[in-house]
């Protein structure tokens, strides 16, 4: 029963991963098993392999791949069929998610130089990048694919940032999604390849940075976030649905990932 509770836990958090702006991170520290998976993901690193529990790994990557999988058949016809609902859908659920990073960083530094300064600079960066890179890519290279799997595997580790996102800014959300829903395993297996490489290459990086420039880290990826909204702007040439109808989804996309937040709170405050 511990098994297939793990495993149902994983199954939250892929599904969550599937999400732009929800994040896998947050879902984690929700269902109670953050900190174990990451010490168990920072013994396996340091090849510490005796110390780990296989049992409690195993089940939750079994139920994360079962969700991934079998969820996203339907993510993908959601983005496809349905193009400015599903970027509403997704603007309000990112544009809610600011507040995380920013509610992760001490009070005193919020408005300190530095932490303005990242904040300004990454939301100005992104969203002058997103006009050359957020138009999908129809069929990116596995090269591509690679790195972009070594960059977004980045928001499993922290919390408040979502790893669709990150593809979704790229680019890359509806191929990498349409190849998992088509069971092209190539392109799957060059993707999981990539996120192991950087997840081995990024976790010290990361945690480096939130050791050491703890609130200037987080600022700079609450203007990711913010800088992003351009990518996921529902109204335009493309748009095939009503403003009432978009209006709708991004009130949706608001509530889903508010109510990922006030759980999250309440689960911080148990622990208190």
């Amino acid at each position: 029963m511990n098994h297939l509770a793990n495993a149902i836990r994983g199954g939250l958090i892929g599904s969550a991963e599937l999400v732009p702006g929800i994040s896998g991170g947050t879902v984690a520290l929700i269902v109670g098993i953050y900190e174990r998976a990451l010490h168990n993901a920072d013994k396996i690193l340091k090849a510490r392999f005796k110390e780990v529990e296989w049992g409690f790994i195993i089940a939750v990557a079994v139920g994360m791949l079962a969700a991934v999988f079998g969820l996203s058949s339907v993510m993908s016809s959601f983005v496809e069929g349905h193009v400015s609902l599903s970027k509403a859908l997704f603007l309000g659920m990112v544009a809610v998610s600011i507040i995380v990073p920013v509610s992760m960083m001490d009070k005193a530094d919020r408005f300190k130089a530095p932490s303005l300064i990242a904040f300004v600079v990454a939301a100005v960066l992104i969203f002058f990048i997103t006009g050359f890179t957020s138009a999908p890519h129809e069929d990116p290279s596995l090269v591509v694919v690679f790195f972009a799997a070594a960059i977004a595997v980045c928001a499993l580790v922290l919390p408040g940032v979502s790893g669709s996102l990150i593809l979704l800014t790229m680019g890359l959300y509806q191929p990498i999604i349409g190849a998992v829903s088509d069971r092209e395993m190539g392109t799957v297996a060059v993707f999981a390849l990539g996120a192991l490489c950087g997840l081995a290459a990024f976790v010290k990086v990361l945690n480096y940075l939130l050791d050491n420039h703890h609130s200037v880290t987080l600022a700079a990826m609450a203007g990711f976030m913010l800088g992003s909204l351009r990518a996921l702007w529902p109204w335009g040439e493309s748009q095939d649905a009503g403003t009432p109808a978009i209006l709708g989804m991004i009130v949706l996309g608001v509530a889903i990932v508010s109510a990922f937040i006030y759980l999250d709170n309440r689960k911080a405050k148990s622990y208190q």
